[in-house]
C-alpha cells in the first residue's frame, strides 16, 4: 500500500465543532484563516439524525423461555408452549410446530412488551385456549382452527390463571397493576374473572368484563391452582399458601406460613391436598384443608406437612403424576426426581443437560403410554417414559439464555457475546446456552462458569480462535486461555490444535483477529491485551515419523505500546497492515516486519474505540469514538470528513466489496430499546440511509446472504439471534408453522397402536388416504429410511400377551424382508452352480428360457402332474456304480476309472421334457450359450 513522508501530526485538522465559532460580519473570523482551516470538501461535520424507517429482520430464535409448563390437549397429540408474545403449537410425534397463535397488532403496535404469561384449556370446550399476558389482556382461542375468538382487558398484568369446570366462563387470576418504568408491583390480588363482556361492549374487538370479583390480596404470588374437585382455591406467595373455600369466596384467605419462600404449586389429581416447593429445595405436602376455621379472616397459621429433601437449589416444578402414586420434581441439578408417595421412596434420572424448569404429564391414551415433558432452560424439550424413566425424545431449537444462573455476569445488557459465521458450512458460531456447572449446595452465589469472551474465524474457514475465561474469587483463581481450532472437513467439527495458558500473564485480553492471509502469505494471529503488548502468532510444522506433518501454533514476536492498553486490532484486506487502537490514537504495523508506519492522533474523536478498514482495497481506516466517526484517507494521508452522532456508537461494520459500512447507534432509553443502523459512503459524512430495529445489540457481524447490498446477523440484548438486510424475507423464509393455521382432523400427529405393531397398518386406511388426496403433515414429515427394526419392539412387550407366532411370523417377515421389485421380474434368473467335467470337444449348449407372459392352460399342467407322479413317487432313480463313489439320478461327479463320465444328453426326457435335479425358471426371453471349456458351470432351465 503506497505510503508518504507526511506525518498526521503535520496536517491541520478541524476543531470540534462545539469550538467553531461563528464567522463575523466583517470576515476576520478564525475560520476565515486559510492556514488554520481545512478545506471543506475534505471535511464535513454532521449532527442531524434523518428520520429512520424500520428495517427488515427476521428472528432465527426465541427470545424467552417460558416458566409456564406446556399444556396437552385433551387427547394428547398436541401441546402448547409460550414463546414470547405468541403460543407455539407442538406436535407430540414429531416435535415441529405446526401452528402459532399472536394476536393481531396494528401497524407500528410495539409488542415487546406484551408477553403471555399463562395458558390453560377451557373446562368446557377441549378445543379452545386462554392466555394471559403482561398487558393484562386475557384471550380465548380456538386452536383447530387457528383463529382468535375473543380478547377480555382487565387493565393488570396477569401473572398465573387457573379454571375449573364448576365454573362457566369463568377464571381465576393472580394480577398485579403495573409500577414506574414497567416495573410490576410486589402486591398483587387474586381475583375472580368473567369472560362474559358487558351487553354494550359485546361487539367491540378488546372487551371489558361484565363482572371483576376481587377474593384476596397476596405478595409477590408464584403460584394459583385448583382442587381436583373444585372446591379449594390455594395461591402461593412469599412464605405463606393462601386457601379459599369457593363455596364461600368473599370470605377471604386463611394463610398458612411456610419457614421458606415457595416457589410452585401443585394439587393431587384425585386428593385435596398439595404439594410445594421453596427456595432451599424443600417440597412439603399440605393436608390443612379439610381444617379451615370457621372464620378464616386475616388468620395465619402452621399445620402439620410431610416434608422430602433432596434437591440443593430452589425446586422449579413439580407435577402429579396421572394416577396420583408419584410426585416429579426438577430444578437447578438437571436431575429429575420422581417421589413414591407411600413409600417415601424415589427414583433419579440424572444428568438431563440443562436446568429442568418445567414438568408437564402427558395422560396415557389407547395410542401410548404416559410420559413426562421437561422443558429445560436452553429451550429443550425432552419426553421420558413412564415406564422405562429414559428420555425417549427430545427437541431443541437454538437457546441462548445466560440468565438461567441467577446473577451471572453476562446478564448485563452492555456485556459482549461472541459471534463469527463459518464460511465453509454457512453456520453461525454462538455462544453456549447454559452453564455446565451448578451451584454450590446452600449458597446463593453461582459458581462463575468458563465462558467464550471473542471469538475469530479465518477467511478460508479452516482456523478458529477463542479466548475463554473465568472470573476467580476468594476460592478459584481466574482463567484465561487462548484455544485455537481446526477444522476437520472429514468429519465436520472443529478439533483443538493448540491452548495457551494466560497468554497475555495476569491481564485480560482484550481483542483477537486472524489475518486474511491472502495467497502466497502465512497465517497469522494477533492478540492484544491488559499487559499493554500486542503478539503476533504462526503455525509451526514439524516432520513426524510415523505420520503426515504435524502443525501447531507458537508465539511469533511481542511488540509493547508505551504503557497504553490496546483495545482493538484490525487487519487491512491484503494483510500488509495491522491498525492497533489505543486509547487516544491508532497506530499501523508492518506485520511481516513489525516496524510501526504511522501514528493517527484523532483530537476532535477524543477517546478512540476502534479502527476499521473500509473497502474491498482497505484504503480508508473509519476511527470510531464515542459519538465520533472520523474516515481517513491512508494514500493521501488526509482526513475525509467527520461525522458527529447524537447517540452512542455500538459498532461499526465494513461491506466486503464495496467502498460502503454502516454503524449501529445505542438505543435511547433502555426501558424501550430502539436501535438505529446509518449505512455511510465514503464519499460523504451524511449516511446514505438510516434505519431502525426494535431492540439493542450485544454483538453484530457481517452475514453473507446473496442478492443483499447489506446484510448482517447480529445477538440482542435478551439474546435473540437476528438477520437484518434488505428483503432479508425473501431470502430467509420462516419454518413451517410460524403462522396460525387450522389443524384438520386428519392431520393429527400419527401414533402406532399395538394391533398395528404386531399386524401392521391397515391397507384399507391407506387406500382411504390417498383416495382423499390429502396427506398429513405429521405422517409427511415422520416417515423414515427403512431400517429393519421396526417390529423389533414387539418382543419388548409380556409374553402372555403377544398373540401366537404363526400369527406373528407372515407380518414380520413381510417387514423384514424387502419384497422384490416389478421391474426385476425382467431380469435373467440365478444361475445353479454345478461343477461337471465336460469334454474338451463338446458342442455349446443353448439353453431355451420359458417366457413368462406365456399362460399356462389346464393341459399342460396335468402333463407337468403326471410326470411328477411318474418320475418322483414311483420311478426309482438309478444307481451308477462308479470306484469312487455313487450319485442318484445317474449323475456322476468326478472320473470314474480314469474316465469321465456325464449323463447323455437325452436321458430321462420322456416326452421330451426335461428333468433337471433342480428346476430353475428362466424368465428371460433369451438364454446366453454356454461358452465351451475344460471345465464350465452348467445352468438347467
Amino acid at each position: 500500500m503506497a505510503a508518504s513522508n507526511l506525518q498526521p501530526h503535520t496536517i491541520p485538522l478541524p476543531q470540534s465543532p462545539a469550538k467553531v465559532k461563528a464567522p463575523s460580519k466583517k470576515g476576520k473570523g478564525k475560520a476565515r484563516d486559510p492556514a488554520t482551516a481545512a478545506p471543506k470538501r475534505r471535511v464535513q461535520v454532521s449532527q442531524s439524525e434523518p428520520s429512520s424507517p424500520s428495517w427488515d429482520w427476521t428472528s432465527l430464535t426465541d427470545s424467552l423461555v417460558s416458566n409456564v409448563a406446556p399444556t396437552f390437549t385433551k387427547d394428547g397429540s398436541y401441546f402448547f408452549s409460550l414463546v414470547g408474545a405468541s403460543v407455539r403449537i407442538y406436535a407430540v410425534a414429531t416435535g415441529k410446530v405446526v401452528s402459532t397463535l399472536s394476536i393481531p397488532r396494528p401497524t407500528g403496535y410495539d409488542a415487546s412488551g406484551d408477553i403471555l404469561t399463562c395458558a390453560v384449556l377451557n373446562p368446557h370446550n377441549a378445543f379452545q385456549l386462554i392466555t394471559g399476558s403482561v398487558a393484562g389482556v386475557l384471550a380465548v382461542w380456538d386452536f383447530l382452527e387457528g383463529s382468535l375468538l375473543q380478547t377480555v382487558d382487565i387493565s393488570q398484568t396477569v401473572q398465573h390463571m387457573c379454571v375449573h369446570e364448576n365454573f362457566k366462563d369463568t377464571v381465576f387470576v393472580t394480577a398485579s397493576r403495573p409500577g414506574k418504568k414497567g416495573v410490576v408491583d410486589e402486591n398483587g390480588v387474586v381475583l375472580r374473572v368473567s369472560l362474559k363482556p358487558p351487553d354494550a361492549a359485546s361487539q367491540s374487538t378488546i372487551q371489558k368484563s361484565s363482572e371483576i370479583t376481587p377474593i384476596g390480596k397476596v405478595r409477590l404470588p408464584t403460584g394459583l391452582a385448583f382442587s381436583p374437585s373444585g372446591g379449594w382455591l390455594v395461591a402461593i406467595a412469599g412464605h405463606k399458601a393462601y386457601v379459599a373455600s369457593t363455596a364461600s369466596l368473599r370470605s377471604g384467605f386463611t394463610k398458612y406460613v411456610s419457614p421458606e419462600r415457595l416457589t410452585c404449586i401443585a394439587f393431587h389429581p384425585s386428593e385435596d391436598y398439595f404439594a410445594t416447593g421453596d427456595e432451599k429445595g424443600s417440597i412439603r405436602l399440605w393436608y390443612c384443608l379439610d381444617h379451615l376455621p370457621i372464620k378464616p379472616v386475616g388468620v395465619e397459621k402452621k399445620t402439620q406437612t410431610t416434608t422430602m429433601h433432596w434437591h440443593a437449589h430452589p425446586v422449579a416444578s413439580l407435577a402429579f403424576t396421572a394416577n396420583g402414586a408419584y410426585l416429579l420434581s426438577g430444578g437447578e441439578e438437571s436431575v429429575l426426581v420422581i417421589w413414591q408417595l407411600h413409600t417415601g421412596k424415589r427414583e433419579f434420572l440424572p444428568r438431563i443437560g440443562s436446568p429442568i424448569k418445567t414438568i408437564s404429564v402427558s395422560k396415557a391414551t389407547t395410542s401410548g403410554d404416559e410420559e413426562y415433558l421437561l422443558g429445560l432452560a436452553d429451550a429443550t424439550y425432552a419426553f421420558v417414559g413412564a415406564a422405562s424413566l429414559k428420555v425417549t425424545r427430545s427437541y431443541s431449537r437454538i437457546k441462548l439464555d445466560p440468565t438461567s444462573v441467577p446473577n451471572a455476569p453476562s446478564t448485563s445488557k452492555h456485556s459482549t457475546a461472541p459471534l463469527a459465521v463459518h464460511s465453509l458450512t454457512s453456520t453461525l458460531i454462538l455462544p453456549s446456552s447454559h452453564p455446565a456447572v451448578s451451584r454450590r449446595e446452600r449458597e446463593d452465589k453461582p459458581i462463575e462458569p468458563c465462558r467464550i469472551e471473542r471469538v475469530t474465524i479465518s477467511h478460508s474457514g479452516d482456523w478458529m480462535a477463542t479466548i475463554d475465561i473465568r472470573e476467580g474469587d476468594e476460592n478459584i483463581h481466574g482463567e484465561s486461555y487462548l484455544k485455537i481450532w481446526r477444522w476437520d472437513r472429514k468429519t465436520g467439527f472443529w478439533i483443538l490444535n493448540t491452548r495457551v495458558d494466560r497468554p497475555h500473564g495476569l491481564e485480560k485480553i482484550t481483542d483477537v483477529s486472524l489475518s486474511p492471509a491472502p495467497e502466497g502469505q502465512p497465517l497469522l494471529l494477533v492478540t492484544a491485551g491488559g499487559d499493554k503488548n500486542v503478539k503476533t502468532w504462526r503455525i509451526r510444522t514439524t516432520k513426524n515419523k510415523s505420520g503426515p506433518p504435524e502443525e501447531f501454533w507458537v508465539a511469533r514476536s511481542t511488540s509493547s505500546l508505551q504503557k497504553e492498553t490496546p483495545s482493538h486490532v484490525s487487519w487491512s484486506p491484503d494483510a500488509s497492515l495491522l491498525a492497533v487502537t489505543l486509547p487516544h490514537r491508532v497506530v499501523l504495523f508492518t506485520p511481516s516486519t513489525n516496524l510501526l508506519r504511522h501514528s493517527l492522533a484523532l483530537p476532535e474523536c477524543g477517546a478512540v474505540n476502534a479502527a476499521h478498514f473500509i473497502g474491498k482495497a482497505g484504503r480508508y481506516l473509519a476511527v470510531v469514538g464515542a459519538i465520533d466517526l472520523v474516515l481517513w484517507d491512508l494514500v493521501t494521508q488526509r482526513v475525509c470528513w467527520h461525522h458527529k452522532s447524537s447517540s452512542h456508537i455500538r459498532a461499526l461494520v465494513s461491506h466486503p466489496r464495496e467502498d460502503t459500512f454502516m454503524i449501529l447507534l445505542s438505543p435511547s432509553s433502555e426501558d424501550r430499546p430502539k436501535s438505529r443502523v446509518a449505512v455511510f459512503s465514503v464519499n460523504s459524512a451524511q449516511p446514505t440511509k438510516t434505519l431502525s430495529v426494535p431492540f439493542g445489540f450485544r454483538n453484530v457481524v457481517w452475514y453473507p446472504l446473496a442478492a443483499s447490498s447489506f446484510s448482517l446477523v447480529g445477538i440482542t440484548h435478551d439474546w435473540k439471534v437476528v438477520v437484518l438486510g434488505d428483503g432479508i424475507h425473501a431470502h430467509v423464509p420462516k419454518d413451517e408453522g410460524t403462522v396460525s393455521r387450522e389443524l384438520a382432523s386428519h392431520s393429527a400427529p400419527y401414533r402406532r397402536t399395538l394391533f398395528q405393531d404386531i399386524f401392521g397398518k391397515s391397507a384399507f386406511g391407506e387406500q382411504a388416504l390417498a383416495a382423499s388426496g390429502s396427506q398429513s403433515f405429521a405422517s409427511a414429515s415422520i416417515s423414515r429410511p427403512w431400517t429393519g427394526r421396526e417390529g423389533a419392539e414387539v418382543f419388548e412387550g409380556a409374553a402372555y400377551l403377544m398373540p401366537p407366532l404363526e400369527k406373528l411370523f407372515e407380518p414380520l417377515m413381510s417387514g423384514f424382508l424387502k419384497p422384490r421389485a416389478a421391474e426385476d421380474s425382467a431380469l435373467p434368473s440365478t444361475v445353479v452352480d454345478m461343477d461337471v467335467d465336460m469334454e474338451g470337444d463338446a458342442p455349446p449348449t443353448t439353453l431355451v428360457g420359458v417366457d413368462s407372459r406365456r399362460t399356462v392352460d389346464k393341459e399342460e399342467m396335468g402333463a407337468m402332474i403326471d410326470l411328477f407322479k411318474a418320475h418322483t413317487l414311483k420311478a426309482k432313480a438309478p444307481v451308477v456304480m462308479g470306484g469312487s463313489g455313487t450319485k442318484p439320478n445317474g449323475l456322476v461327479n468326478g472320473k470314474v476309472n480314469g474316465v469321465s463320465s456325464r449323463v447323455p444328453s437325452s436321458a430321462h426326457k420322456p416326452n421330451g421334457v426335461p428333468t433337471p435335479s433342480k428346476v430353475v425358471v428362466n424368465n428371460a426371453s433369451e438364454s446366453p450359450a454356454l461358452v465351451n471349456g475344460k471345465k464350465r458351470k452348467k445352468s438347467l432351465g
